[in-house]
């Protein structure tokens, strides 16, 4: 079992900047696709961005070049994972959740969908005024 807590949200204006964590505990080790997703009440949940820890990343077009994605790969696992988000706009705010699982044979950490992950923190809020 993974547990993962989220923390960093806020309320910024926009133009403004956030770091957002997520702290990992537990088999950690057995991980390798991390992501942000944010969702809107009413709306799906949306892939922000991933990392898998042989430290590719992917972003959602509607981020690229505002948002980073890291995590400190300790030993090959990660036990801190990072969304900075700069220029922030109001479409940015939403619930926004860390997730982690395993490597699937054939299937890149870009391509799961939420039901891929099994391992979700709580989330934390992300609210942007304009």
């Amino acid at each position: 079992q993974v547990q993962l807590v989220e923390s960093g949200g806020g309320s910024v204006q926009a133009g403004g900047s956030l770091k957002l964590s997520c702290a990992a505990s537990g088999d950690t080790y057995s991980t390798y696709c991390w992501s942000w997703f944010r969702q809107v009440v009413g709306k799906e949940r949306e892939r922000v961005a991933t990392l898998d820890t042989d430290g590719r990343t992917t972003y959602a077009d509607s981020v690229k070049g505002r948002a980073t994605i890291s995590g400190d790969n300790a030993k090959n696992t990660i036990s801190l994972l990072t969304l900075q988000m700069n220029s922030l706009e109001p479409e940015d705010t939403a619930m926004y959740y860390c997730a982690a699982d395993h490597a699937r044979l054939a299937l890149m950490c870009s391509d799961y969908t939420p039901a891929d992950y099994r391992y979700w923190g709580q989330g934390t809020q992300v609210t942007v005024s304009s």
